[in-house]
């Protein structure tokens, strides 16, 4: 099985909502909250005419690099496509059993509104090279 068997492929409601989700991911992720630092976990990823979310820990997979993507990862990143599915923003390809699930208190969902008050930051970026 190929790595991008095991991405979680989604179809967007509306070709425009790309980068609305791509906007969205950088908003919920697993927070620091002293620092008021929010860590992205999950990016959309557009390859092949498919479009996947996958947990940053995948994205260095895919790229040769070491990583230790467990379980807790695939459940989190599984929650927050959950989420993106009941705002209405993606179709779910695969359904996703409940037990593999992170519970939504792992999470941290950042409104809009908030977004100037915190440190976003990507553990991965798309389509930039760092050496």
């Amino acid at each position: 099985m190929s790595l991008v068997e095991t991405f979680l492929e989604v179809r967007l409601i509306e070709d425009e909502d790309f980068l609305k989700i791509k906007e969205t991911l950088t908003r919920i992720g697993v927070a620091s909250k002293k620092d008021k630092k929010l860590y992205q976990s999950c990016h959309i990823l557009h390859k092949q005419g498919k479009y996947y979310i996958v947990h940053f820990k995948e994205l260095f997979a895919l790229d040769g690099k070491p990583t230790d993507f467990t379980d807790e990862d695939k459940y989190r990143r599984n929650a927050i496509a959950k989420l993106l599915f009941d705002w209405g923003l993606i179709k779910l390809l695969v359904s996703i059993e409940p037990t593999e699930i992170a519970p939504i208190s792992q999470i941290k969902i950042l409104p809009f509104k908030e977004k100037a008050q915190w440190e976003l930051i990507a553990k991965y970026n798309i389509g930039k090279r760092i050496k």
